[in-house]
């Protein structure tokens, strides 16, 4: 029985895939900083799949942490054949609003996390010539996203770790793809790092979010899972999908348009910036 680990994994995105991952009959580790909603993500994925989901508490921040994590996952199952990277913060505001504070927050997780699972899992995967690393990106990785300057520097960093990666490990067995989402309909408004000219701007930022959120044409967690399937399944090395796709076309074409587009939605109350 093949092995997955899914960061992130106590909610959301990162729980849809890997209930994803214990339907096919994956042994399926998942990690996430908070132990108890961990520990009943992991009771209901085994009551509902009948296979083993183990929780393991971990911050990704932390390479001792990540270390010890994929140690007890050789130690108690001898292998693992997939990486799904999914832990993250979302970041939205002007950024000269954001503290140094703020962006280590950011980085920290959405692209030393990655690196530090990357880093104590890679050996593993070449010494047996084989494993996916799956990367959960953004279409934000793709085009310059104003105001969501934190999470656009972490995705395209995501990005280029993964097509570079990728050239690099194919011809030594490893898969490694990154997956390009839009918005999706979680809870990671709970988690974000938002900064605003003042508070009326960073709350409004919430609800604005929040509203988005509720849009029924927005994207669900399930849809991310079926895209890391599909694209472990064909050995790609990218998938974009969806909404993503059609913003990643648009923004190929007319990318000016795009931008004054993404400055009206996201500027709030920036007075200072012109269309």
């Amino acid at each position: 029985m093949k092995v997955a680990l899914v960061t992130g994994g106590s909610e959301g995105i990162g729980r849809a895939i890997a209930a994803r991952f214990a339907q096919a009959d994956y042994q399926v580790v998942i990690a996430a900083r908070d132990a108890a909603k961990l520990t009943t993500a992991a009771s209901e994925l085994k009551t509902q799949f009948a296979t083993p989901v183990v929780p393991i508490p971990t911050d990704v921040r932390d390479p001792e942490q990540v270390q010890d994590l994929i140690q007890q996952i050789m130690t108690d199952f001898g292998q693992l054949d997939v990486l799904v990277n999914n832990a993250g913060l979302y970041s939205s505001g002007p950024t000269e609003e954001f503290t140094l504070e703020d962006w280590h927050q950011v980085i920290d997780t959405n692209l030393w996390g990655y690196i530090h699972t990357i880093h104590a899992a890679l050996p593993h995967m070449i010494a047996k010539k084989s494993g996916a690393i799956m990367n959960i990106c953004s279409i934000a990785g793709k085009m310059p996203m104003p105001y969501l300057t934190l999470y656009t520097t972490s995705k395209f960093a995501i990005s280029g770790l993964s097509q570079a990666l990728s050239a690099e490990l194919a011809p030594k067995g490893v898969q490694v793809c990154a997956i390009y989402p839009n918005i999706i309909q979680t809870n990671f408004p709970e988690k974000a790092v938002m900064q605003g000219k003042d508070l009326v701007d960073q709350k409004a930022r919430y609800e604005q979010l929040e509203q988005t959120l509720s849009m029924p044409f927005i994207e669900q967690p399930e849809d991310v899972a079926d895209a890391v399937w599909s694209a472990l399944e064909r050995n790609e090395s990218e998938h974009i999908f969806g909404s993503a796709k059609l913003m990643g076309g648009l923004h190929a074409l007319v990318p000016g348009l795009t931008q004054r587009m993404l400055r009206t939605i996201f500027k709030n109350k920036d007075e200072g910036s012109k269309i």
